[in-house]
């Protein structure tokens, strides 16, 4: 397991060295994307949704449920939300930001879409370790095979993750294999099992993540988030995925029907 150092920094285009390198591997972090101020603008915000969510007994949105876990004092807290931006002013002007935009060359030939209201939306993972929480890791997986449980072909797609809390390599967080990417359908499907397994890859690889940074993977790149060896606060690791996708135009709302890879996510995810 090797730590990476990549110090790019992400402007209203891209540039041939930042395209070329995520071409050969798949993934690229971008340093400080938003600032501490907007770092604590949309934790408020995602306080916000949690207090006014939990109060209106909401599960699910647009179909997808949400995660819930219980904090150190035992208190029931929301470990993953989806379409925030959908129910928050600064989360959709952040979705609107032109340099997000400009992540969709990674998809050329495709012409790419920032996916505000399609697959789960703006999704918020809260990663803690208390002995009652649900959500402290996430085994080995792609993004991919959610495409053929509904009922498509596997299209391009990015993951670009907006950082909220500094995660040192030391303390879990991000993990990816580079380069898989272009790997064949068969490694795609079974290369690994797919939630059940958290061990560590020889291949796999990390970085320091500071709050305010943003990652990109693509959709068919192994990936996982590793657990904290700390517990508590200490542990704690919020970020924010949106999805840049090609293909068909296929918006949810209130009365879009449970994907069945969330169904069977929620068995395997610990």
């Amino acid at each position: 397991m090797k730590k990476w150092n990549c110090n790019f920094e992400l402007g209203n285009k891209l540039t041939e060295e930042q395209l070329d390198f995520f071409d050969k591997h798949g993934v690229i972090i971008f340093r400080n994307f938003i600032n501490q101020e907007k770092v604590q603008l949309y934790l408020a915000e995602l306080t916000r949704l949690e207090k006014e969510w939990l109060a209106e007994g909401k599960d699910k949105v647009n179909g997808i449920p949400l995660k819930f876990g219980k904090d150190m004092e035992g208190n029931k807290t929301i470990q993953r939300f989806c379409f925030t931006s959908l129910y928050s002013d600064p989360l959709h002007q952040l979705i609107e930001d032109e340099r997000l935009q400009a992540l969709t060359s990674f998809l050329a030939p495709y012409e790419g879409r920032v996916g505000e209201n399609e697959k789960d939306g703006l999704v918020a993972n809260n990663y803690l370790n208390t002995p009652n929480s649900s959500f402290t890791q996430m085994g080995w997986h792609t993004d991919s095979p959610r495409d053929l449980f509904l009922g498509q072909k596997i299209m391009p797609m990015l993951n670009v993750g907006i950082h909220l809390d500094t995660c040192l390599f030391d303390n879990g967080g991000l993990r990816v294999i580079p380069g898989t990417h272009k790997q064949n359908m068969i490694k795609l499907l079974f290369g690994k099992k797919y939630f059940i397994d958290n061990t560590d890859d020889s291949k796999e690889i990390g970085f320091d993540i500071n709050a305010g940074d943003l990652t990109v993977h693509d959709g068919r790149t192994w990936h996982r988030v590793k657990q904290s060896p700390l517990m508590g606060e200490e542990s704690r690791r919020r970020v924010m995925y949106i999805p840049i996708i090609t293909g068909k135009f296929k918006p949810k709302d209130e009365n879009s029907k449970t994907p069945f890879y969330h169904k069977l996510a929620k068995k395997v995810i610990n």
